[in-house]
Order: C-alpha cells, then sequence, then structure tokens
C-alpha cells in the first residue's frame, strides 16, 4: 500500500518559469503573470492522499486541476515542488525509471475511453500488460478477470463499437486494474457519459473500491460526483488549493465564499449524517421511547425518521451507546433554509 503526496508543487508555462514562481512566492497575482504571457496553471498545491482513499480534485475549468493530475504521473514535470509516490521523488527520476513507475504502479482512466477500435475488448483489457511485456496468455487471463470484475464477463470478444459508452469506460475501468497498479489516476472519466449512466459508473467505483482498496485520485468538475465519491477533496480555484478536506468539512465549514457559492446546490441530505448536525447532548432514549439512528445516517433517511416523531432523534455510536440528538429544527436548517417548514423532512424522506 502506498501514499501520494504533493509538496509545494507549481506548473508555470511561458518564458522565466523560475522567476515567475519566486514572483509567485513573494505574492505577485496570477492575473500579474498573465500580464506578462506566462500561464501559472498550479501554484503551491500541497497534499497527502493515504493507501485506499479517493482523493476528488474539484473544480471550474481553467482551475489547474488537469494540470496537477498530469504533474502526478510525470507527463508533465512541475516548474518547482516535489511529487513523490511509495517514497519515491517521481520528480527526480530519468525518463526510463519514470516510464518504468507508469508502467507497474500507476494506471489512468481517461475521459473518452481511449479504446483502440481495432482490437477486441479483451485485448484493449490487456493492452497495459501487453506494454509490461507480460506473455499473452497470462495477461488475457489477468484482463479476463478485470473485465469480470467490471461486469463485462461475456463481452471479451466484442468489439469496443459493440458497446454502450459506459461499457466503454468500463473497459477503460478494466484496463487500468488488469495492471494491478498501486495508483489509478482517473481524469473526468465519467464526464463524458449520461446522467443516469454516470451515476452507475459510480456505483461500480465504489463497489470496486469497497473489494480492492486501491489508491484513487479522480478529477471531476461535478461538486455531487466529488460528494458522493471523495474520501477527501481538495477544492481548486485560479490554480490554487483553496481548500481540503471531507466532503462534510467542506459542506459545513466552507473555506470562503467562493466554496459557499459553489456547495450551494448540492444536496445536503445524501451526504451529511447524523454525526454531523447532532446536538452533544443525548436524548434520554429510554425515557420517551426515543427512536435511534447511528452516527454514519444520512440525513435523507435521517429526516424520515424525525418526520413520524414530535422529539429529538438519538444517535447511536458503534458501541449501541446514546451520543447525541438531532431535535427537527436543527435537521432542517442544516438540510437548507432554516426557515423552511417541518413539511420539509417528510420531503426529503420522499
Amino acid at each position: 500500500m502506498s501514499t501520494l503526496q504533493a509538496e509545494h508543487v507549481y506548473k508555470v508555462f511561458g518564458r522565466r518559469p523560475a522567476d515567475a514562481v519566486s514572483a509567485l512566492e513573494g505574492g505577485a497575482s496570477r492575473d500579474e503573470l498573465r500580464a506578462d504571457g506566462t500561464t501559472a496553471a498550479v501554484i503551491d498545491a500541497s497534499f497527502s492522499v493515504e493507501p485506499g482513499q479517493i482523493f476528488v480534485v474539484m473544480g471550474l475549468s481553467g482551475s489547474g486541476k488537469s494540470t496537477l493530475l498530469r504533474m502526478l504521473n510525470g507527463l508533465l514535470e512541475p516548474t518547482a515542488g516535489r511529487i513523490l509516490f511509495d517514497g519515491e521523488d517521481l520528480t527526480g527520476l530519468s525518463p526510463r525509471e519514470l516510464r518504468r513507475v507508469r508502467s507497474e504502479k500507476i494506471s489512468m482512466v481517461f475521459q473518452h475511453f481511449a479504446l483502440f477500435p481495432h482490437r477486441s475488448v479483451l485485448e484493449n483489457a490487456a493492452y497495459g500488460l501487453e506494454v509490461q511485456g507480460v506473455a499473452r496468455p497470462e495477461r488475457e487471463r489477468r484482463a479476463a478477470e478485470a473485465l469480470a470484475l467490471c461486469g463485462l464477463e461475456g463481452w471479451e470478444h466484442s468489439w469496443p463499437d459493440e458497446l454502450s459508452g459506459g461499457m466503454q469506460q468500463r473497459v477503460g475501468l478494466a484496463r487500468a486494474l488488469a495492471t494491478d497498479a498501486d495508483l489509478l489516476l482517473m481524469d473526468e472519466s465519467f464526464s463524458a457519459l449520461d446522467p443516469l449512466i454516470r451515476r452507475d459508473m459510480q456505483d461500480q467505483l465504489l463497489e470496486l473500491q469497497r473489494r480492492l482498496k486501491k489508491t484513487i485520485v479522480f478529477i471531476t468538475h461535478d461538486l455531487n460526483e466529488a460528494m458522493r465519491l471523495g474520501d477527501g477533496i481538495a477544492v481548486m480555484r485560479d490554480g490554487r488549493i483553496v481548500q481540503l478536506g471531507t466532503a462534510e468539512d467542506i459542506l459545513v465549514r466552507p473555506a470562503d465564499d467562493y466554496v459557499a457559492s459553489f456547495i450551494q446546490d448540492v444536496d445536503r441530505s445524501r451526504v451529511l449524517t447524523a454525526d454531523a448536525v447532532m446536538d452533544d447532548a443525548p436524548a434520554d432514549a429510554d425515557s420517551c421511547d426515543c427512536p435511534t439512528v447511528s452516527a454514519d445516517t444520512p440525513l435523507a433517511d435521517l429526516c424520515a425518521v424525525s418526520a413520524r416523531v414530535p422529539h429529538p432523534v438519538a444517535v447511536t455510536g458503534e458501541d449501541g451507546a446514546v451520543v447525541g440528538s438531532v431535535p427537527q429544527d436543527r435537521l432542517i436548517a442544516f438540510i437548507g433554509d432554516e426557515q423552511r417548514p417541518p413539511v420539509a423532512c417528510t420531503e426529503v424522506a420522499a
């Protein structure tokens, strides 16, 4: 299991990039550099991704998220800073060593599938292993296993154009899994899909992650997708990471007005849990026959319980002991407008 770290990473395009980094460190703005014909795509990015995490980098177009991703596997060299994976400084590797790391330890899943039309589904899934020099019987066996994991058993000998968009993306995911790479980099991998297929692919990824526990960096501009997938989330704006945290951190404690405006349309009832909204003072579950929910119950489910009773809902910890309670007015305030009438809980539950 491996850890990925970015330490004060910059990427500057244009003239005298090292001078531009010094100017940024001294307080110069991105706009000031742009006036001089220099583009600061990523500015002083630092974060750590723990083994088995899905780490989501989100932001609008031009925020620097895709540039950052390409530095994580050496497709772009940082102007300053370091990228470390499994204790190895990728920025200090020779081109040959970097190719070895990309071939054996890091896999990419692209937005537009990147399948070879003249290769079968099985051959596409086995391509990364072919590049590694794995013998054909072994690579076909591993590719078939990866396809089965992705729900494509029986499609091995089909051609890419016989598959739907969602199925083609599953082939791309299977190709990444077949190499057994420690790190998966996913660049807007689901954004080209229809909404229903996109949600199905999110379900697929979460199910695979429960079984395989890969380390994943997932790039998206879709906030609901970020909140649904991310164990940790980095919000980028104008090349900088403006907030790092969990989905709950970002929803409950946005770092600034930009993040607050960014999250205003998120369905909080599907992201926040009872633990995020409960009062510390526990309800007396025994004295009033108070219903209970676990601390990780989503607010949407909590609403269904709260709507049935006139008093707070008790929240229990892992040991079953009551650790807090959620009054209905507090629940409604967290879901949205504090002036929303209590019937909203019933509406959310429905």
